[in-house]
């Protein structure tokens, strides 16, 4: 109980502090650092390999499920780029100011800052670490929820950010507005992410689908 609460506090103001005041300064080296220590601290506190999704003989399985969910990503974005022009509200969703990158920023961004940077390190945080923390104190269904609902929190910080760099003013009706909706679908993404790493046993698919969304949702934003 005590390790997950811990855990649980310690990520949220990791994510207010990294977001609010430091910024970009390092933000690969850092969150790698972060997961690494993290990891390292969970396997000293007793937590197997198979908690934390690094199971032996879980990778190709892991994969598999996170390329098949990445497929599915890719097509629904593919979808809504097609039809921005055509059907009213959907470019307004695709639609983000952190997407106006030249075409090295976007790449690199694509390719090492949301796979090693966010994707990687969440999961590990996430559905590594406090999962399997939570699992172990409440049990697998209400351990999802509890992590997914500081999942959730943890994007918090990172909406503040979106919504100064949208010109939207957090105090705004429509910026209390984003921040709340943030929270409630990074926490429903959550339980997504927890489900497939239930059912692939590894964290390498949430890994995978995470980066999928993530990138792959910045390059539609940038062609729209």
């Amino acid at each position: 109980m005590r390790a997950a609460v811990v855990v649980s506090v310690l990520a949220v103001a990791f994510s207010l502090v990294a977001n609010l005041l430091v910024g970009e300064a390092g933000y690969v080296l850092r969150n790698l650092a972060a997961a690494m220590v993290l990891l390292l601290w969970a396997r000293r506190a007793g937590l197997r390999r198979g908690e934390l999704g690094f199971g032996a003989g879980t990778v190709r399985r892991g994969v598999v499920w996170g390329l098949g969910v990445s497929a599915v990503v890719a097509a629904v974005l593919i979808a809504g780029v097609v039809l921005a022009d055509a059907v009213p509200g959907v470019d307004g969703l695709l639609g983000d100011a952190r997407a106006d990158l030249d075409g090295a920023e976007l790449a690199y961004a694509t390719l090492v800052r949301i796979p090693l940077g966010t994707a990687f390190f969440e999961e590990v945080v996430f559905r590594g670490v406090l999962l399997a923390l939570y699992v172990r104190w409440l049990g697998v269904r209400a351990g999802v929820l509890a992590s997914a609902g500081v999942f959730g929190l943890w994007h918090v910080a990172p909406a503040l950010v979106a919504l100064e760099v949208n010109d939207v003013a957090a105090a705004s009706s429509a910026g209390v507005a984003a921040v709340v909706a943030a929270v409630l679908v990074t926490a429903f993404a959550g339980v997504l992410f927890a489900w497939l790493r239930h059912a692939s046993g590894s964290l390498w698919a949430p890994v995978l689908a995470h980066w999928a969304m993530n990138s792959l949702g910045l390059v539609a934003a940038a062609v729209t």
